[in-house]
């Protein structure tokens, strides 16, 4: 061959790749595209009473227009199947134990744990205990979803779609229903259950600490924050109020067999956040203090950074408000639910942070083949089989087992399963192990079914004070604390939610299951429940810190956030207040975005004092001299003193507790070495790896700084006054499918970031980490609101994304710059105002109406 026609083959092979390249690009960029929604045309949707508009802005967010509740909440499953049906899909698919259909073998394991719980079982039980009308609302939402289903299908879906067809998932979604809906409420219920995983630590601690070192390790709240309520506010009930709950502690030898329950714990997916730290910072100021005379509410829940948002914006307009129509609400919902969950209607305004009650309780069950032991006599266990469907493989059958207390979660988990010979000599049971087997039973109040969904329809057209908390009443799981402001000046907060009362204990360890000692004797009524309005101070916090004092009659949990952020934002409020210097939207703006450390303040002096040598060791100590203990995303100071934290906890801590309990830095290990550091020859302090030295706590504290310094040299270079925490603290907004999926090119297209913010865990701008896995922000303010009640229309607020669920659309991400700066965007009020920013109109008619194909 000449050399010619090898030019000339070589240059025709050359076009053809690149024929091919652009072949797939351009399929590629279609495949993405494809299933972006039209914001402006019409479509038809069944039982449709009369003509629907979603009208959206320039950020896509849509407010939408309709004469009856039903019409209202179908337009509003349209709008939320435009941009996010895939994760509504997953969503349910996650709720009711059927990833494996979608994702193959790996998520086996994840059914199979939500199975044995029955969120969706439960949710079918609430369908019949809920109001008719609430029944209307979410079948008039299913019939949206369904409107939209029924004109797109595969790669129209979403770019998800196109990727299980390709690997062989179900992609074809069926209908959806109202138990999708409900289901949603029992994983909400999991993420913010409270206590269980505090009661699994101290469980695995106590099998290897003295009791009186576990306790060490949890020693309550910061001396900087106050209660939610002051006793100043209420009317403390007599102590003869109280059934059952003696308060006194349970043996911890019985509870040495659980060292294996943390990891079954684990295989739940985490929808919102999971581990130390998720919390969340909501606060209501009086007129007395603000410049306009009226009250200002501000939230901000701290949940998993996913992309897109938990959350969804929208506004819900009936054009005619009255009796048959009530809906004129703002606000968040989830995308697969109906109605707002956080925001304001035309009277009343609420935010929300967890309670964190303690209700769920392990037990350990005797068993013998499917019968378990209760007192002297066995009964027999309830027992049902489910079958996991498999993509790409074959189903899999399990039996769920159940005690009088609930599900047993130690029969699909390798680790937890041979507990017999441990627990025989932990409570002195003389009978022969081969008699007897041991089981862990899960008692939670979510599987209780329930009628949490009827407190969001009411919640939402709540008019006042007396209405709002009547509505709270319905709020069972998860119990959360409730913010409240109107329009005519009063503030006020409400504790809604199913707690238990125990007949003996505190529910801070696991109990034995074959005795009545540890029962529950029913729930807090919810008028024993604490509640204040317009309290003395002029303004409330709720940061997850504990709700009363020790004055109050009732249990609600031993395991409240420490406080850190609640005493934070107490001062700044009060500092403003002492100054005489009124609160506006901006003041309030400015607390949500603060960065101060009570860590720092904490720890510094001590570093402080350290010798600080010239040159390299000496650079990072030096950083501190002068720091105002911020955690700003440009500081080198932040930087260097995390990366402090974290290897003192590892230094102090690592050596003697097990590997599930090691601390991963939240507020309540802020107060444990504020208490060590007091303490300098405390055990603790001491490596009992180490046979030639006794550490102490200075010999740790400079072995933590001298650490910190080379693994900040390996990060960010030898320069220290270049380093940044932001750099080491970055915050990927990480899709929850394929966005885990290890593949690059996949993971490109659905992740965004990482964007570098300040913050940090238990500040107010709580942008938490992990000590124990790294630096990366892994939960976040997952959205930011500020309410006006004296304008609602000067109301401000941000989503962590955007609203729409489709990777490279305008909105996937068009929110998340401003929410790391601190901005915020309109939160328009009023149809003049939302005509007038609006960029595209939908409408969504009855089928007897003519119209266009649906976008």
């Amino acid at each position: 061959m000449t050399r010619r026609r090898i030019v000339i083959a070589l240059s025709s092979v050359a076009g053809l790749l690149v024929l091919a390249l652009i072949a797939a690009t351009v399929l590629s960029i279609w495949s993405v595209r494809r299933p972006f929604p039209e914001y402006d045309g019409s479509a038809t949707v069944p039982r449709l009473s009369g003509d629907a508009e979603i009208v959206r802005d320039q950020h896509g967010i849509p407010h939408i227009y309709a004469d009856t509740p039903e019409d209202l909440f179908r337009a509003q499953a349209y709008a939320q199947a435009q941009d996010r049906f895939w994760q509504m899909d997953f969503r349910r698919h996650v709720t009711a134990g059927r990833l494996s259909e979608l994702f193959g073998p790996d998520q086996v394991e994840t059914d199979t744990f939500v199975r044995t719980l029955g969120w969706r079982r439960t949710a079918e039980q609430e369908l019949p205990l809920i109001k008719p009308e609430t029944r209307r609302y979410l079948e008039a939402y299913a019939d949206g979803v369904n409107a939209w289903l029924d004109h797109h299908s595969g790669g129209d879906l979403g770019l998800a779609y196109t990727l299980l067809g390709l690997t062989g998932g179900d992609d074809s979604p069926e209908d959806w229903t109202a138990v999708d809906s409900l289901s949603w409420l029992k994983a909400m219920a999991w993420d913010l259950r409270g206590n269980l995983q505090d009661e699994i630590s101290r469980a695995l601690l106590a099998a290897e600490l003295p009791i009186d070192r576990v306790e060490q390790l949890y020693p309550g709240q910061a001396e900087i924050s106050e209660p939610i309520v002051d006793d100043r506010d209420v009317d403390p009930r007599p102590p003869e109020a109280i059934t059952g709950a003696d308060g006194s502690p349970v043996p911890v030898e019985s509870v040495d067999s659980l060292q294996s329950a943390a990891a079954f714990l684990d295989s739940a997916p985490a929808l919102l956040g999971a581990g130390d730290g998720i919390g969340s910072n909501s606060w209501v100021v009086g007129g007395t203090h603000t410049e306009s005379g009226t009250p200002l509410l501000a939230n901000d829940p701290h949940l998993a950074p996913t992309m897109p948002s938990t959350w969804y914006q929208v506004g819900l307009h009936c054009r005619d408000v009255g009796p048959e129509c009530p809906f004129d609400v703002v606000g968040y919902s989830f995308a697969g639910l109906p109605g707002v969950v956080i925001g304001h209607n035309q009277d009343v305004a609420w935010g929300f942070t967890n309670l964190g009650p303690d209700v769920s309780d392990l037990y350990l069950e005797q068993v013998r083949g499917d019968t378990y032991r209760v007192g002297d006599s066995w009964e027999p266990m309830q027992t049902r089989e489910e079958t996991i469907e498999v993509a790409g493989g074959d189903d899999v059958t399990i039996t769920v087992r159940s005690t009088r207390h609930g599900p047993v979660l130690s029969d699909h988990d390798e680790r937890i399963a041979d507990v017999g010979d441990a627990m025989a000599g932990a409570v002195g049971d003389d009978r022969p192990p081969a008699e007897n087997e041991y089981a862990v039973a899960l008692r939670w109040t979510a599987l209780d079914p329930g009628r949490t969904a009827d407190a969001l329809f009411a919640l939402n057209r709540a008019h006042d004070w007396a209405s709002f908390r009547a509505a709270a009443s319905w709020f069972e799981v998860p119990a959360q604390n409730l913010v409240y402001a109107d329009v005519n000046g009063n503030i006020g907060y409400q504790a809604p939610g199913r707690i238990p009362v125990r007949d003996s204990g505190d529910g801070r360890y696991p109990v034995p299951g074959w005795t009545d000692e540890h029962e529950w004797a029913g729930f807090i009524p919810f008028d024993e429940l604490p509640s204040v309005l317009n309290p003395q101070d002029g303004y409330i916090v709720t940061a997850n810190q504990p709700v009363t004092s020790d004055r109050y009659p009732f249990l609600l949990t031993a395991d409240f956030d420490a406080g850190q952020r609640a005493g934070r934002i107490d001062e700044l409020l009060s500092s403003a207040i002492e100054a005489e210097e009124p609160i506006t939207a901006d003041v309030m703006t400015d607390i949500q975005m603060d960065t101060h450390s009570e860590l720092a303040d904490i720890l510094v002096p001590y570093l402080s004092e350290l010798d600080a040598p010239d040159g390299y060791y000496g650079d990072g100590l030096r950083l501190l001299d002068g720091w105002d203990h911020a955690m700003d995303a440009d500081s080198a100071a932040a930087a260097y003193f995390n990366v402090v934290w974290r290897n003192l906890l590892e230094l102090t801590f690592h050596d003697e507790l097990p590997e599930d309990t090691w601390p991963r830095g939240d507020g309540r290990w802020f107060e444990v070495v504020r208490n060590l550091l007091e303490r300098p020859d405390d055990p603790y302090w001491d490596d009992v790896r180490s046979e030639s030295v006794d550490e102490n706590r200075d010999l740790i504290l400079i072995e933590a700084v001298r650490d910190a310094r080379n693994e900040l040299t390996a990060l960010q270079g030898k320069d220290a006054s270049q380093w940044e925490w932001g750099r080491l603290h970055a915050l990927t907004l990480t899709e929850q499918t394929f966005g885990t999926s290890g593949i690059g090119p996949v993971e490109a297209l659905f992740n965004r970031g990482p964007l570098e913010v300040g913050g940090g865990t238990s500040i107010v701008q709580a942008t938490g980490w992990d000590t124990v896995e790294g630096y990366e922000t892994v939960w976040a303010p997952s959205m930011r609101m500020i309410v006006n009640l004296g304008d609602l229309g000067a109301s401000r607020w941000i989503d962590l994304t955007g609203v729409s669920g489709h990777p490279y659309h305008e909105h996937y991400g068009d929110q998340a710059e401003l929410w790391r700066t601190g901005g915020t965007l309109p939160m328009r009020w009023g149809s003049d105002a939302v005509r007038d920013a609006a960029e595209h109109t939908f409408t969504l008619s009855p089928p007897d109406t003519e119209s266009r194909p649906p976008d």
